[in-house]
């Protein structure tokens, strides 16, 4: 994208069924005039987890986005796969957890909000695999490609950290930092905006177990006292 252009044309990647994160987006989007279209992968049910720490809000209660989509006149496509993509939008964001195949991603330009700084911090629950490593917490605009948390980093927004944070405070204020990134996304696409280093690459992570959770919980008075202000 070329600094005197603007996208307008806009294509969300969420799941079927309520996603909270993807009707926030939807409502800060349309503020902004863009003209959306919605995909909406299978949503596959998970073991049900009870973690220790829960840092970000049930992303899966609320209204069905289709229902969400036909209320405000955006056009809805549910699809089996995403190979049944289109490729009619001139930019696409990934609001949800799936991994895109690599036919999908060779095919257009995605957009991902990663609550993490990419390459230190990448996978899953980064909000507290970041305070166990000891690394500050930031989200990533950033393409995807075949990899996962990589592709091209575009900005990184960091999320202030302050002293009197408790861990629910920091958390909700890292998350309010992540909508706001898939918001704002061509402003932060224009300016290139690195406001703090992406860090040594570190493994992609997969879900923190809760003995884990105890130790983070153990280490957030340190972590505060390193990062807060």
């Amino acid at each position: 994208m070329r600094r005197n252009e603007s996208i307008r044309r806009l294509g969300l990647i969420s799941l079927q069924g309520p996603h909270l994160k993807t009707e926030q987006v939807i409502a800060g989007l349309l503020a902004k005039s863009y003209e959306l279209k919605i995909y909406a992968l299978p949503f596959q049910l998970r073991p049900e987890r009870s973690p220790l720490i829960e840092h970000r809000p049930n992303q899966f209660m609320g209204r069905d986005l289709s229902e969400i989509a036909d209320s405000l006149g955006i056009e809805y496509k549910a699809v089996d796969n995403d190979l049944e993509i289109d490729n009619e939008r001139e930019l696409y964001q990934v609001l949800c957890g799936k991994l895109l195949t690599r036919e999908c991603v060779r095919e257009k330009r995605i957009l991902n909000c990663h609550a993490g700084t990419i390459p230190a911090v990448r996978g899953l629950d980064a909000f507290k695999w970041a305070i166990y490593d000891g690394k500050r917490l930031g989200v990533t605009l950033h393409e995807i490609d075949e990899s996962v948390d990589g592709g091209k980093v575009l900005a990184i927004e960091p999320t202030e950290t302050r002293l009197d944070d408790t861990i629910e405070s920091l958390a909700k204020r890292h998350y309010e930092n992540e909508i706001r990134c898939c918001i704002d996304f061509e402003r932060l696409m224009r300016s290139g905006s690195c406001k703090m280093t992406g860090g040594d690459p570190g493994d992609a992570r997969m879900r923190m177990p809760r003995s884990k959770e105890a130790e983070v919980l153990g280490k957030f008075d340190d972590y505060l006292q390193a990062f807060g202000t």
